[in-house]
């Protein structure tokens, strides 16, 4: 393979930076070797794809020749098992079909429903007269309730701590794992953990399915779908403890970050978070001391800042801040040819940070998604993906973001808290290190 990229020894060097801060030293290699970075590995190809018109090629225009079997996914299937973020070929087009009628635009007014509940008890457990609150915690209260309430029909809150413990115990050690690979024989204590929290998984996953099958009707939710498709045969048991893992991982974790990052960023931006409010006031009225009316489904059409700040967000913190993919067959990226078995790294975090396709792309500026992104911009925006394997609950995040944040905002203000250093963690989600605490001050 032609592309250029560091030596072995700067690989092992760089071993340390890599463990405590993996994306500057991604962008550090991207400046120093370019758009096409080869990394010595001991076995198999692997290459930092930077460019939008690579990335598109793996993900879209070839998305066939490259599959989901990598480290990364493999890791993760040790928690999810063969669910929809991990599995690959006919697996995960079965388990697309069973699924996609959940996430149907015809469904997602109750999302709305139930994110705007659950922020407005986000809320309400905020200090009546102000003060400073971790903004992380709330964020993922709140999509939990949303997760159990329209995904699985009933409030999870009962198993859902015990599942969020043991989901995120899980995630820790496989991203131990990934950064310090050991041989799979060698019995550490992380490993125990590991089989620890994943026992913990099935137990409360069991648990919820049992409390659906003691209530009678499946329902029309994602539960129920995969419910039924267990009842007719299509679906092997085990494989709905899979989805219903991968759910609560990927519809709770990834847009509690989202709404997470969105509420820092407008207490960082203060114009910003002004010209949502306006927004507010216009759309819902202000006219009392909790900021007007409750916002809706039939709103989100007129929440065009509101959403343009979530938009932004994504932009700058993409939850998932890197994909991989495993080349079937040789391809060609941007005139290199690849040999098969090539695994190409690649990370909305650089792509979203191209200066020729958003112009000063450290700032916040929410004003590029209400003026429509350029086509070139739009095609390297990808915080759910692209392509085939584009997220199945892209618009169910968006609503939800959408609303909680108009629901919190409506009746609040939020400002840096003093003393507080906001640190990002890229784990399996980017996630701030001790969460995020912002100081809300009431309308």
């Amino acid at each position: 393979m032609e592309a250029d990229g560091p030596l072995p020894w700067h690989m092992v060097t760089a071993v340390p930076r890599i463990r405590a801060d993996p994306l500057a030293f991604l962008a550090s290699v991207q400046a120093r070797w370019g758009d096409l970075v080869a990394f010595p590995m001991p076995r198999l190809p692997v290459v930092l794809v930077s460019s939008p018109t690579a990335a598109r090629r793996v993900l879209v225009d070839n998305h066939r020749g490259w599959s989901k079997r990598t480290a990364q996914y493999g890791a993760l299937s040790a928690v999810t098992g063969s669910g929809l973020l991990t599995s690959d070929g006919e697996v995960w087009r079965e388990r697309r079909r069973t699924a996609q009628p959940a996430f149907h635009p015809g469904g997602l007014t109750a999302v709305a429903e139930q994110s705007v509940a659950a922020a407005a008890r986000m809320r309400a457990a905020w200090p009546s007269g102000g003060g400073v609150v971790d903004v992380d915690a709330g964020a993922l209260q709140a999509t939990l309730e949303v997760v159990g309430r329209t995904l699985f029909g009933a409030d999870v809150a009962e198993d859902g701590e015990r599942l969020v413990r043991a989901v995120l115990e899980a995630l820790e050690v496989v991203v131990g794992r990934v950064r310090t690979p050991l041989p799979g024989w060698l019995p550490t204590p992380a490993r125990r953990r590991l089989r620890r929290a994943v026992a913990e998984l099935d137990a409360a996953s069991a648990a919820v399915v049992a409390r659906r099958r003691a209530q009678g009707a499946a329902g029309e939710d994602l539960l129920g779908l995969l419910l039924r498709a267990v009842d007719s045969g299509d679906l092997a048991p085990e494989g709905l403890r899979d989805e219903l893992v991968t759910m609560v991982i990927a519809g709770h974790e990834t847009v509690a970050s989202a709404l997470t990052w969105t509420l820092h960023l407008l207490a960082q931006e203060q114009g910003a978070q002004r010209r949502v409010r306006e927004e507010l006031e216009a759309v819902l009225g202000g006219g009392d001391e909790r900021g007007g009316r409750a916002p809706g489904w039939d709103d989100l059409r007129s929440l065009v800042r509101t959403r343009a700040a979530v938009e932004e967000s994504l932009r700058l913190f993409p939850p998932a801040w890197v994909v991989s993919r495993r080349a079937v067959a040789e391809d060609v990226l941007d005139g290199v040819a690849v040999p098969a078995g090539t695994t190409a790294i690649i990370s909305p975090w650089l792509l979203h940070r191209r200066p020729e396709l958003f112009p000063d792309p450290e700032a916040y500026r929410p004003e590029r998604f209400e003026e429509g992104l350029p086509r070139g911009a739009r095609t390297a925006y990808t915080p759910f993906g692209a392509g085939p394997r584009l997220c199945i609950g892209r618009d169910f995040a968006l609503v939800e973001t959408t609303l909680a944040l108009a629901e919190l905002l409506r009746g609040a203000s939020v400002h840096p808290a003093p003393g507080t250093r906001v640190r990002v963690e890229a784990l399996v989600t980017m996630r701030p290190r001790d969460g995020l605490r912002l100081e809300v001050r009431p309308r």
